[in-house]
């Protein structure tokens, strides 16, 4: 079954159920989705309906933030459980230690030496992981084994 088909049989329950946050996020979802695929102008792929799900993750833990900044806890908590409904439906979150991995296996197959190298590094995990992990921590990672490289 598709995400899209998962969606919508998911919606029909938690309207039969009565849960409104799920069936109220799971309509955004699916409004996103057909934005988005209205602005491709074909179907959607799976690489696409997963980064529109990932900026709609992005989205949630960044209003997360600034309601914490902002001492508003019912909000934090709306956001909290809009982000877990929308994380069943992303695809399986790769490690810590897979992404250490894939970016070691990565520095040594390019031979990459030095902290200026993180552009061609992202530029080949990323793919790669698309969807499976949040780019800040790739980032991060990798900027930690390049400049583990340099000393």
């Amino acid at each position: 079954m598709s995400i899209e088909q998962q969606l919508l049989t998911d919606m029909n329950a938690a309207l039969k159920a009565g849960k409104k946050e799920d069936v109220a996020t799971i309509r955004m979802v699916r409004a996103q989705l057909k934005d988005a695929r209205i602005a491709k102008g074909s179907d959607l792929a799976e690489t696409d309906i997963n980064q529109v799900l990932q900026r709609a993750v992005k989205m949630r833990k960044e209003a997360i933030d600034m309601y914490r900044q902002a001492n508003r806890q019912d909000l934090v908590d709306k956001e909290n459980t809009e982000l877990l409904i929308i994380q069943r439906y992303m695809p399986d979150q790769l490690t810590s230690d897979d992404l250490n991995k894939l970016i070691a296996e990565t520095i040594s197959s390019l031979n990459l030496s030095s902290e200026k190298d993180l552009g061609r590094l992202m530029s080949t995990v990323m793919p790669q992981i698309q969807g499976k992990a949040d780019g800040k921590l790739v980032q991060q990672l990798a900027r930690s084994a390049l400049a583990a490289l340099s000393q």
